[in-house]
């Protein structure tokens, strides 16, 4: 699959549909400056957007984010206390959403993403998430079998994304040798830092560093490509076990009417599960 150009009418969409929030990245371009100014310079970034999808280089400008510590609760001096908010350029959401659309497209269209999966994905919801959930457990408690759950919350699952493991499964799954190039360019060389007590008068920051591993926080494209890079985990567990995933949240469902095969299975089924997270992640 390569990615098609891009038009006036598209981008003009792609606009229209952000929220038109005052918050920006480094670039200082919020969404309600850009989408005051659409009409004006349509023409130049349909241009610039096609030559990012024909060259295959994401331009380096686009790949500083900025990173916002939201205090959540508990002891203000603890960092594990507070939720990192990533603010990133304006222009690299567009490119994004240009590229998601082509990506996520061919995916729905191949019928790719694995059935278990629930995560960041159009007409599903946490609610389908618990209901099919349920439906494993009651149907195995209605025809008396033991039942178990294994439920795993993988820790800064985002940031552990192996690019060169990602880049693979995006071939294997049909994307074209020239879109990867531009998804390698996305990937490689970003940069981030630390905003503390941000406001209009004050700003302090750390030094930009590289970011090495994962896909970008507060992107676009980051969910869809952890949705992509775990597409393989629900296979490769055994068949009687049920995964049930929302985005990196992972419940197993594992049954038997024999006491002892149920066990068994159970402890198989997470050593496959651990087996294939230390691989992955």
């Amino acid at each position: 699959m390569n990615f098609s150009n891009t038009n006036s009418y598209e981008i003009k969409k792609i606009i229209l549909s952000m929220k038109p929030k005052n918050s920006h990245g480094y670039d200082e371009i919020s969404l309600k400056i850009m989408k005051s100014s659409a009409p004006y310079i349509l023409s130049p970034l349909t241009y610039l957007c096609n030559k990012i999808l024909l060259t295959g280089i994401f331009p380096d400008r686009l790949k500083f984010s900025e990173v916002k510590p939201l205090y959540k609760k508990g002891d203000k001096t603890e960092i594990s206390n507070y939720r990192p908010i990533s603010l990133l350029p304006t222009f690299s959401k567009i490119i994004e959403k240009i590229i998601y659309r082509r990506i996520y497209s061919h995916l729905n269209r191949n019928n790719i993403l694995a059935k278990e999966q629930f995560g960041f994905r159009k007409e599903s919801s946490t609610e389908m998430a618990t209901y099919n959930l349920l439906d494993n457990i009651l149907t195995s408690l209605d025809k008396k079998e033991y039942v178990g759950g294994l439920f795993c919350d993988l820790q800064k699952a985002f940031d552990c994304v192996n690019h060169k493991v990602l880049l693979e499964k995006l071939k294997f799954y049909g994307i074209s040798d020239s879109a990867i190039k531009l998804m390698k360019s996305y990937l490689e060389n970003r940069y981030q830092r630390t905003i503390i007590n941000y406001n209009k008068l004050n700003k302090v920051s750390s030094k930009w560093m590289m970011v090495k591993h994962g896909v970008p926080q507060g992107s676009v494209l980051g969910p869809l490509l952890f949705l992509i890079y775990i597409n393989d985990f629900p296979s490769s567990l055994r068949k009687l076990a049920q995964p049930v995933l929302f985005a990196d949240d992972t419940s197993i469902i594992a049954s038997n009417l024999n006491p002892e095969k149920f066990r068994s299975n159970v402890i198989l089924t997470f050593n496959e599960a651990m087996l294939r997270f230390k691989k992955t992640f």
